[in-house]
């Protein structure tokens, strides 16, 4: 997702002609693939404005009270237009998040092209990725609010934002205003967008009045249509955003005089003529709660074997350092007034003290895995679990599938966890595809410990990449290996 009028799926090199009904033809997730170069031809007369920039961080500033000592998160930032130009005010704890990773590469390289120390990460902004109550002030600017086909993900969107915010803080919030949009929208308009391209542009209410469906064909004057893409807006009215706002946990939800955008062609505004401005607050902590005791005073920690071989550390063995790390664990955790530590590593003697005598809780440091093998790391929770002993960690389901990094990266895609580029090479394959961006990282599919990663894994160029797959199909010669960007 990113900000201003959202676009539709790229449909390239055909069209589908005359279209009765254009909701039929919505795809319900079409926010996945939209936001890329056509979006920022079409749409570039306001979105890459620089007054229009200027002027909604000004009004942002203003109406939010910031400071640039501030950490402001601007959610579905896009190409970074709004966090560029905070940090470009001086603000140093400016961050963006986006699920376009086009757009979020574009933000980075004008980020480093200007030296601005700011921050892009690609994220679904009903569940991005960042601590709890931990910024000042979030941004949902250019009508990035109300893309999803269930209302039911907006309000996630904003418990999101909730969650991030510090007691105290500030979500801004700028979209379409809805009831003017279904009074005035534009049916029907054309224009073109540069020397070569030109834009149609129809749009309708969908059949239960609350969503704008708008759809935009784009073709190039001489090789004909290159996109046909659908797209639509939720239509909240200021008392509708205020319920669902105080809904996810804000008050003193004010609205402001929203800012006046310009289109650098004097062209179709779509979904940004008019909008609502709207800042809420989190409200403040509430006072503090009467500590309490920890629930588990009593805890086992489980350790690797140092009785036995261990194929990731030097020699196959514990060594002085392995001993010495342990050690500081140790004197670390007996910092913990409120806490009782015992300690176990016998693992030939495991099973049984576990049924004999089971912890209280357990703080499940084996990553060695029983017996030491790495392959059996899942067999530690599994004896945990058997004897209903409540511990730290990974279950066994999930240390089985976490052995296997390509597992990993197909469950984080499926659930819209942002992922790198990689290619797959079994021990089997006798040549290698040459990555198509330099540098990558080449590393084991399966293992632990960070084995096989080291200094030289990440590649720069042809002669690297081939002597540390050599290294690597020489070192681990039945393992699979990955190159990801």
């Amino acid at each position: 997702m990113s900000s201003p009028s959202a676009k539709g799926r790229v449909a390239s090199g055909r069209t589908l002609g005359p279209v009765p009904d254009l909701e039929r033809h919505l795809p319900p997730d079409w926010w996945r693939t939209l936001f890329n170069a056509v979006y920022l031809k079409t749409d570039g007369d306001v979105v890459e404005n620089d007054t229009n920039t200027a002027d909604d961080v000004s009004l942002l500033i203003d109406a939010a009270g910031l400071t640039p000592e501030m950490r402001v998160l601007d959610v579905c930032c896009g190409q970074g237009r709004h966090t560029l130009e905070l940090a470009r005010r001086g603000f140093q704890n400016a961050s963006g998040v986006d699920r376009s990773r086009y757009l979020i590469r574009l933000a980075r390289r004008r980020a480093q092209k200007e030296s601005l120390k700011v921050t892009f990460r690609e994220g679904d902004a009903r569940k991005f990725r960042m601590p709890e109550s931990t910024c000042d002030c979030a941004v949902l600017f250019g009508n990035s609010f109300g893309y999803f086909e269930q209302e039911e993900d907006d309000h996630a969107v904003l418990h999101s934002v909730r969650r991030v915010l510090k007691p105290g803080g500030k979500l801004v919030l700028d979209v379409v205003d809805g009831t003017w949009m279904r009074s005035n929208f534009d049916p029907r308009s054309w224009e073109w967008i540069d020397q070569t391209h030109v834009v149609c542009r129809e749009r309708a209410l969908a059949a239960d009045g609350k969503r704008l469906i708008s759809r935009e064909v784009v073709t190039h004057a001489e090789r004909g249509v290159i996109a046909d893409q659908f797209y639509a807006e939720r239509l909240y009215t200021f008392e509708e955003l205020k319920t669902c706002l105080e809904a996810a946990g804000f008050n003193n939800i004010t609205r402001y005089e929203a800012p006046v955008t310009k289109s650098a062609r004097q062209q179709d505004l779509g979904m940004m003529a008019q909008r609502i401005f709207v800042v809420a607050q989190v409200p403040d902590a509430p006072s503090a709660r009467v500590q309490r005791g920890p629930k588990f005073p009593n805890i086992t920690v489980l350790l690797g074997d140092p009785r036995l071989t261990d194929i990731v550390k030097r020699d196959g063995q514990f060594n002085e350092e392995d001993l010495h790390t342990v050690n500081r664990m140790k004197e670390a955790l007996a910092e913990l007034n409120d806490y009782s530590f015992t300690y176990r590593d016998n693992h030939a003697e495991l099973a049984e003290s576990l049924k004999a005598n089971p912890p209280e809780f357990v703080l499940n440091l084996c990553d060695e895995g029983f017996m030491n093998d790495a392959f059996k790391e899942l067999h530690v929770p599994a004896l945990l679990e058997m004897h209903s002993v409540p511990y730290s960690g990974g279950a066994p389901a999930c240390l089985a599938l976490c052995y296997n990094k390509s597992h990993v990266r197909v469950i984080a895609q499926s659930l819209d966890v942002p992922v790198p580029r990689e290619s797959y090479f079994s021990p089997d394959d006798q040549s290698a595809t040459l990555p198509a961006i330099f540098p990558p990282l080449i590393k084991p599919n399966t293992g632990d410990s960070s084995q096989g990663i080291t200094k030289d894994a990440v590649v720069n160029n042809r002669e690297e990449f081939i002597a540390y797959l050599e290294f690597l199909q020489k070192n681990f010669p039945k393992r699979s290996l990955l190159v990801q960007e």
